[in-house]
């Protein structure tokens, strides 16, 4: 009931903040002279989401998609069988927090505890990103991350707790001064799955299509963020938190039917690559 009350007011931001779509200084577009870049992520929250991983794996691997999974390391246990199929198959894995409990960004000192610890997962996994729960930041500590990449931010999303935006469609490199080596903050820019499918309880990806569409116009990035935990692959009576997996199925077949060669798909560490390749420091 908050959430409909709150997106009763905030038409006029989401899901498009039309400030969004500026290019970015000496912009000359993406590889292959793309219309756009898309890039898949899922944030795998429990343990439900770690189970479901290698279906959703397979079901974009028969459509021709690549994506990033990203796991919590010290809130379950993380396969690295699963770890290993997946970057295998041309698939990408980054960090997902530490534990997931709320408390990463609540007080330096907590932070400069626990980054040695993500470091470690980091260099395990042989990942270069990191995506933050809840999007809760702080982009001047996260340079205590050894990261190519982070996920932590949005274009807008005034339902998410740290509801202040980058403002736009593009990537953003983060470096507070020259002795610091920066990474870059890929922002998403289409609403995750919890917020239009659990809270919002919508039943088709017309807010997805509207806000992918508008994303093509301006040649911007499309960076799609969902869970495995939410998804149902039953095909059996939903429970509360769940949606059926055909809405992540039809929105992949959108862009296949309407866009289908006018995309970079592209893995975050190959955007990221791609960005601090052409946008210098």
């Amino acid at each position: 009931m908050l959430v409909k009350r709150k997106q009763s007011t905030i038409a006029d931001v989401w899901p498009i903040d039309q400030r969004a779509c500026k290019q970015p200084n000496g912009w000359s577009g993406w590889p292959e002279q793309k219309r756009f870049a898309l890039i898949l992520m899922h944030d795998v929250d429990t343990a439900k989401g770690h189970d479901k991983a290698h279906q959703l794996m397979e079901l974009e691997k028969r459509l021709g998609f690549r994506s990033s999974f990203n796991f919590v390391p010290e809130r379950y246990n993380v396969s690295p069988d699963l770890r290993h199929e997946l970057n295998q198959n041309g698939f990408e894995t980054g960090v997902h927090g530490l534990i997931h409990d709320g408390k990463l960004f609540s007080s330096k000192r907590i932070f400069q505890a626990r980054a040695p610890l993500i470091n470690n997962y980091l260099n395990e996994w042989n990942a270069v990103g990191f995506s933050s729960p809840s999007m809760h930041r702080n982009w001047d500590w996260m340079n205590l991350l050894k990261i190519e990449y982070a996920i932590s931010t949005f274009d807008t999303d005034p339902f998410e707790p740290q509801p202040d935006g980058a403002s736009t469609i593009f990537p953003i490199i983060v470096k507070k001064n020259l002795s610091q080596k920066g990474y870059i903050e890929l922002p998403y820019t289409l609403p995750q799955d919890f917020t239009l499918f659990i809270l919002m309880k919508e039943n088709n990806i017309d807010i997805w299509k509207h806000k992918l569409d508008w994303i093509a116009k301006h040649g911007g990035m499309a960076l799609l963020n969902t869970h495995p935990d939410y998804m149902s692959f039953s095909g059996t009576k939903l429970s509360f938190e769940e949606y059926p997996i055909r809405y992540y199925e039809d929105f992949l077949n959108y862009l296949l039917n309407t866009y289908n060669c006018q995309y970079w798909n592209a893995l975050p560490k190959d955007v990221s690559s791609f960005w601090k390749g052409n946008y210098k420091y």
